[in-house]
């Protein structure tokens, strides 16, 4: 079901606009503005938990009695299932109705959320992390594809896109310094607090406004593509999480990486024979599909990196507040919601793919420009680069969902939203293990976030590359 300000609704009889020619005006009814509001917040609401805990862990490890080595559990216990799942339950929701699998999502979200607010050991919190993650790889995938199969493709779902983009990033940044503030003034309870409110008040709004979404077939679902595709995404996500605190020199971190890469070549084994398989190999065969998730890997996984690094440069190295460090990275968010505000724009001008190449090249030059700081100064060359970074960042992130999803069938988009989503947070899972480490055991601080940041750098731009050229940028394609 779409929601269209200008054209009437689909049904028998009436031909849908073409997807070759898509209606120009991106103006938003009354409702479609609602429906686009409940979503935004069910997405603003998971990326805020994924960083508003990030500042409080000494506090809560304190009150609970989880030890230094033990905190990471409060991170990855959230990790492995939010990111697991979300291709199970993006296809879930294809199969049973997005808007009854959204729904459950948010209630588990909000009832974990609770819990992990009231937590009396460490034991409870650990649960109530672990069944958020698992309410967020349900609420993501189906958010998503409640959101491009309600706006039609074309400027009224790019424009929807884009203010999802928006508001993903801006949740991220806002969660980094609303922790803080939070953790100091009401205590860490108040950040999983903060989460209850939110799930609340989407699950009031959300039944009346959303439109039940499903494929009008329900095949079987394909039980063994889920087994191993779950199971390797659960093994290397752990192994991933866990090499970010230990580093790779554990034999249970190979183990589980090296069983987590078998399952997955398994589950592409398991796919090319199955009659209904939870993944189409020929949509993986899709140019837009593969290359841009590719590029949505790449900007997700080499920005969470910079963040990190500079993190460690502004308060170890130049010796900033968590405050004022708080304060640029508020900056870097206000710059991403000024970015989101004309990404849409771009796409529907140049699109998708020539967006999503360009600010790919962008991220990797802003980036390069934070080989310029210093020992002794450079808050304020950070500051500017990261914000620039962070607006090119916001682009990709835009228009590779435009690129993964445009052309899709409406019964595959809680597939391709799956993809998205899981590029998502495997992106944000692997840049730290693979790159943040460089920077904590060179024997210079400084040295270490250097090399990291040209490192990174180097990455980002050869994806620009390298995506440009598995996408075939000739001719005048939206996507």
């Amino acid at each position: 079901m779409a929601i269209d300000s200008q054209t009437p609704a689909t049904g028998p009889g009436t031909a849908a606009p073409s997807p070759a020619h898509p209606p120009r005006d991106t103006r938003l009814t009354g409702r479609a503005k609602l429906v686009l509001f409940v979503l935004c917040a069910a997405q603003f609401m998971v990326a805020l938990d994924f960083s508003v805990l990030n500042v409080a862990l000494p506090t809560l490890g304190a009150d609970l009695g989880l030890s230094r080595s033990a905190l990471q559990w409060a991170v990855t216990a959230f990790a492995l299932p939010s990111g697991g799942f979300l291709l199970l339950f993006g296809r879930v929701a294809d199969l049973f109705g997005r808007k009854k699998l959204f729904l459950a999502g948010l209630a588990l979200f909000g009832t974990a959320s609770l819990l992990a607010t009231l937590a009396w050991d460490p034991a409870s919190f650990l649960a109530g992390r672990a069944l958020q993650g698992l309410g967020a790889a349900v609420i993501v995938p189906t958010g998503m594809s409640l959101l491009t199969t309600t706006f039609p493709e074309g400027p009224q779902r790019d424009k929807a896109l884009g203010i999802s983009g928006t508001l993903l990033s801006l949740g991220y940044t806002t969660g980094m310094v609303l922790g803080g503030v939070m953790t100091d003034t009401l205590g860490w309870r108040s950040t999983m607090g903060l989460l209850v409110a939110f799930a609340a008040v989407v699950l009031v709004l959300a039944p009346r406004l959303l439109p039940e979404s499903r494929t009008p077939q329900r095949p079987r679902l394909d039980v063994p593509g889920a087994v191993t595709v779950t199971g390797g995404l659960l093994a290397v996500i752990y192994s991933l999480s866990s090499a970010a605190q230990r580093g790779f020199g554990g034999v249970d971190v190979w183990g589980t990486l090296l069983v987590g890469v078998a399952l997955l070549v398994a589950f592409v084994v398991v796919e090319s024979k199955a009659s209904a398989p939870l993944i189409s190999l020929p949509m993986l065969r899709r140019r837009t599909v593969a290359w841009g998730n590719v590029g949505g890997l790449v900007t997700f996984s080499m920005m969470s990196v910079v963040i990190f690094v500079l993190t460690l440069y502004l308060q170890e190295i130049l010796g900033l507040s968590s405050f004022e460090t708080g304060l640029v990275f508020g900056v870097q968010g206000i710059a991403s919601a000024f970015a989101g505000t004309y990404a849409a724009r771009l796409i529907g001008r140049f699109g998708a793919r020539r967006v999503l190449v360009g600010s790919l090249l962008g991220q990797g030059l802003f980036i390069a420009a934070l080989l310029g700081i210093g020992t002794d100064s450079g808050a304020l060359l950070a500051t500017v680069a990261i914000s620039l970074a962070s607006m090119c960042h916001l682009g990709a992130i835009i228009s590779y969902g435009v690129t993964v999803t445009s052309g899709v069938p409406d019964e595959e988009q809680g597939l391709a939203t799956g993809l998205v989503t899981t590029t998502q947070q495997v992106g944000l899972t692997v840049g730290i293990p693979l790159l943040g480490v460089l920077a904590t055991t060179q024997a210079s601080l400084f040295d270490g976030v250097r090399t990291v940041l040209a490192i990174d750098a180097v990455i980002v731009l050869a994806a620009a590359v390298l995506v440009a050229a598995g996408l075939g940028l000739r001719g005048r394609a939206r996507a």
